[in-house]
């Protein structure tokens, strides 16, 4: 499973993206997660989800055009990633994708 993050540059997503890490190995998941500029997601279209760091909000729209529907594309939830809470984020993530698929 793959999983990108993006911000406004792809820096303060990777401590997200390293407690989100943690928390799969814990689950025992083998989930490839990665921090992005949003600039940068079209070279990333092989991903399961794309989310989106509160910064970037505004971004939400054109992404979704971007994929065309290929993979579901979220904002994350502005608490969590104030709290920098990996696993709220990672399960969030899990049940987009999870949704997306049914």
């Amino acid at each position: 499973m793959k999983i990108m993050l993006c911000c406004a540059a792809g820096m303060s997503t990777s401590l997200l993206v390293t407690k989100m890490e943690k928390a799969a190995a814990a689950k025992g998941l083998d989930v490839d997660i990665w921090a992005n500029p949003v600039s940068e997601a079209k070279d990333h279209l092989d991903a399961d989800i794309i989310l989106l760091g509160p910064q970037i909000r505004y971004a939400e729209k054109s992404v979704k055009e971007l994929v065309d529907g290929k993979m579901p594309v979220q904002n994350i939830d502005m608490r969590s990633y104030g709290r920098m809470d990996g696993e709220k984020v990672l399960n969030d993530a899990l049940k987009a994708i999870e949704d997306f698929k049914k």
